[in-house]
């Protein structure tokens, strides 16, 4: 019994912290975009520009971070309790990715050259976009967390 509750605690224990700092960077990702959204778009551009550029490292750190770290876990959770996940997975994963070609295609307007009274307008008109992008992909993330581990929760405590 004490294996198993160590073993449950490999597999599972970590899962729910590294989905914790994930949902605060998430917050983080939030609120420079509220910033942005608050900000003059007639402010100089230098200042536009930083804003822009700490957006899109928050945006990309999360992104990638969803991809390569929590949805994996919750994949592997998924296979290892084998009651209709992976199939809920499936479904989710491709509405996922279509907001992470939002994500990118936002970032990839910032090419590193320095920003323009234009190109400023145009990141505030694609803001938007990625706003309602960010919105969808919140509650997708959620309900996988919530139907792919969270669920499982109980399960992972009784064998603990």
């Amino acid at each position: 019994m004490l294996d198993n509750c160590h073993n449950a605690k490999e597999r599972w224990g970590g899962v729910s912290e590294l989905i914790d700092r994930w949902l605060k960077d998430r917050q983080q990702l939030i609120v420079n975009y509220c910033e942005l959204t608050g900000a003059d778009a007639g402010a100089p551009t230098s200042a536009m520009q930083e804003k822009f550029i700490q957006l899109c490292e928050v945006l990309l750190d999360y992104v990638s971070a969803g991809h390569f770290e929590i949805y994996e876990q919750l994949i592997r959770e998924a296979k290892e309790f084998d009651d209709g996940g992976l199939e809920l997975a499936a479904r989710i994963y491709p509405r996922i990715e279509q907001t992470t070609e939002v994500a990118l295609a936002f970032n990839d307007q910032l090419d590193g050259s320095p920003l323009t009274e234009t190109n400023v307008k145009v990141l505030f008109e694609s803001l938007s976009k990625l706003g309602e992008s960010l919105e969808t992909r919140f509650e997708l993330e959620d309900f996988l967390i919530e139907h792919l581990h969270n669920v499982h929760a109980d399960k992972v405590m009784s064998s603990a």
